[in-house]
């Protein structure tokens, strides 16, 4: 038997069972049912006495003698009964297909071994088509003490596909004299990692021994499946490193000084200067930099990225810096101006709204060198976009693009620039070691001085009238107030508050002159929408009422309380992202969640995690233990494969680490694969990346 060979051919499947697998698991081959694993073990180490067994038990096992076998009903309906009994007391067993072989089977007056769920029918407990040993031939099962509970479909399940007939075929392919699982990592890292052979983890992952073995096989097989991703990400870095050399930026000259003395809104951050040290270093180095730049809302990126420019132009490079959106971009281009204002540097703006007229002076501009930083959206990676020398690219809010988007700033120059690209969404360190693998990392982890922390409470609908007086508080102080909703309009599918129906009891309870409204929605004009945020950055409207168009909208100092309509329909990240909107300035601010009385459990935790924290490092774990690594912002696009068999990027923290060093450590020694001891790795991640085509850069 090999491994590549089709399951068809297995004893206890066949063309029609094959079939099934196939389209309901995408198991093909010997190999993909061996690696069909296991999510839950019962033990079967504990026998229960008849009368110790209650309806509301899970799986329950007994000994006994099965007896008194009836046949009931008819046509259709026939089903059969009998009767297990111990000295204990009797309950009843019962089956409903199949009823002419467990006849044959099962003697009556034999003792026998069962296992399944109780039920209670009348005044009798049964158990339905109980799982049955003989039990002599019980102790002889590979395994028996720790039963395998297998991943399943409705359709399976209908088909009598349990996972009794899973155990039952992997049991024939483990037991059968010429399966060869050969290993499948290098004798020195089985040997350095105390790790389980490959055969002994894959038997032991189906028919575990005991706890122990179980755990020491799933460590072995976790372990594998982070290590290739790490081995992969990790060679693709190993391999630029020694592909492209990086410019290297030596002075640190008269634009970043002056700068630094004369124009510097606030003194930097602990953190700021860490990471511009960090990113100095790779300027300093010769190789290309290639790295994200991680800090939460308001942290000063923005202000980072600036003084990393400077420093490019300095060393007589030109930088740009890419957003996802035109209003963000503007948003940029009107900070760096004023900081950069008196300084003779020319900055440009390239958006889809850029004049056609405008555009050829900028393409002319750019390509003789007389731009210094150029800030735009996608329209930055267009093939008429041509720089004469670029040095540095920042890109913001880099999830919202591409791999292929991204991948197009490397061929703005001969020599890729150095890439920086940016998230304000804080990233699991699991998760930034895995997504972003191939990317050094920078963390801003604190905010600049005088920000006061934002204090968040809940609300439910029923307090509304509360929460307009402390917003009536708050105008009367001069502050402003943003209020977003999840829709524009009245929905039938969702119970939510709308936009349009808010913005009428919102005008009721703060009518003109006193009170002026903006508004901003997705549906609005450019042109509208640029209007209404102008009134309300200037401080001529008092409230904002919009959807989550503001998420990354203006940066608005004055404004100190954030109302979220609806919360329970946003998610943690999305939250904490409108969160952030206020505490720019040096007041105290606000960020009220209104949800109804109807909260689903995992609605409740979001809440409360962002009632009791504003680190986003914190806010994005929970988020990631509730929804899966998969489903985390940024992650779907990033080119690495989360269907994870075993491994846990929430849980499995550890082993992660453990695997990324042992990548590391290979690449070190031998970066481009190439010793002997070696090649069963190029083999492995061979078929790693045939059977995961997505496998790629990040940048």
């Amino acid at each position: 038997m090999q491994l590549t060979d089709d399951i068809q051919f297995l004893k206890g499947v066949g063309p029609k069972r094959a079939e099934l697998l196939n389209k309901e698991l995408n198991i093909f081959t010997v190999n993909d049912l061996l690696r069909h694993f296991p999510f839950r073990y019962i033990d079967r180490t504990k026998f229960y006495k008849v009368n110790e067994i209650k309806e509301d038990f899970p799986n329950i096992q007994a000994r006994g003698i099965i007896s008194n076998f009836k046949t009931k009903g008819s046509g259709r309906k026939t089903y059969l009964t009998a009767d297990f009994s111990d000295q204990t007391g009797t309950i009843e067993l019962i089956w409903f297909k199949g009823i002419n072989r467990i006849k044959q089977s099962l003697t009556s007056g034999k003792e026998y071994i069962i296992f399944g769920k109780p039920a209670r029918y009348g005044r009798k407990i049964n158990i339905a088509h109980p799982e049955i040993d003989i039990p002599e031939d019980a102790g002889k099962k590979i395994g028996s003490s720790m039963q395998a509970v297998y991943p399943s479909t409705e359709k399976l399940a209908k088909n009598n596909f349990t996972s009794k007939v899973f155990r039952k075929i992997i049991a024939g392919i483990l037991q059968s004299p010429d399966i060869k699982l050969p290993e499948t990592l290098p004798a020195y890292i089985v040997k350095k990692y105390a790790l389980l052979s490959y055969r002994d983890a894959v038997i032991n992952i189906h028919f575990p021994k005991n706890a122990e073995t179980l755990k020491r096989a799933l460590y072995r097989l976790k372990f594998e499946e982070l290590f290739y991703i790490q081995l992969n990400i990790l060679k693709i870095k190993y391999g630029r490193k020694l592909k492209f050399k990086g410019f290297v930026f030596s002075e640190v000259g008269e634009n970043f000084n002056r700068f630094y003395s004369e124009k510097l809104p606030f003194e930097l951050t602990g953190a700021q200067k860490r990471v511009i040290k960090e990113i100095r270093k790779d300027f300093a180095s010769g190789k290309q930099a290639n790295r994200l730049l991680q800090g939460d809302v308001g942290s000063g990126k923005t202000l980072v990225a600036l003084m990393l420019m400077l420093i490019a132009i300095d060393n007589g490079y030109q930088a740009t810096l890419m957003a996802p959106t035109e209003i963000l971009a503007q948003q940029h281009f009107k900070t760096i101006s004023g900081f950069l204002e008196g300084m003779n540097l020319d900055i440009r703006l390239l958006t889809g709204s850029t004049k056609q007229s405008e555009r050829r002076i900028l393409h002319e501009d750019l390509k003789n060198g007389k731009i210094n930083i150029l800030i735009g959206t996608h329209a930055l990676i267009e093939d008429t976009v041509i720089f004469k020398n670029l040095g540095l690219a920042v890109i913001d809010e880099q999830h919202r693009f591409g791999v292929a988007q991204r991948a197009k700033m490397w061929k703005k120059n001969i020599n890729p620039p150095h890439i920086i690209v940016m998230t304000a969404t804080p990233i699991p360190r699991t998760l930034a070691m895995t997504v972003y693998g191939d990317l050094e990392i920078s963390v801003i982890d604190e905010l600049p001085p005088g920000r006061k922390p934002i204090k968040t409470i809940h609300a439910y609908d029923g307090q509304r009238l509360r929460v307009f007086k402390f917003i009536k508080e708050q105008i009367q102080a001069g502050r402003q107030i943003y209020i977003v909703y999840p829709l524009i309009y009245e929905s039938e599918n969702f119970d939510y508050k709308d936009l349009e129906d808010g913005l009428e009891s919102i005008s009721r309870a703060f009518p003109p002159p006193e009170y002026a409204i903006s508004v901003v929605h997705g549906r609005m004009k450019p042109e509208e929408k640029e209007k209404a945020m102008q009134l309300f950055v200037k401080g001529i409207t008092n409230i904002m009422i919009a959807t989550t168009v503001i998420e990354v909208g203006v940066d608005v100092p004055n404004a100190s309380v954030m109302i979220i309509e609806s919360a329970e329909r946003f998610g943690l990240s999305q939250l904490h992202q409108l969160r952030g909107r206020v505490g720019r300035g040096a007041d105290q601010s606000y960020c009220i969640l209104m949800t109804s009385y109807k909260l689903s459990k995992e609605a409740k935790i979001r809440i409360n995690t962002m009632v009791e924290t504003n680190d986003g490092f914190k806010i994005a774990e929970v988020d990631m233990k509730l929804r899966g690594p998969g489903d985390t912002e940024g992650t779907r696009q990033s080119g690495i494969p989360f269907e994870l068999k075993l491994a846990d990027l929430s849980k499995d923290y550890k082993i992660l680490e453990t695997a990324r060093h042992a990548a590391d450590s290979t690449l070190s020694e031998d970066p481009e694969l190439k010793q002997d001891k070696n090649q069963i790795l190029v083999k492995q991640l061979k078929s790693l990346i045939t059977r995961n085509k997505k496998w790629g850069m990040i940048s």
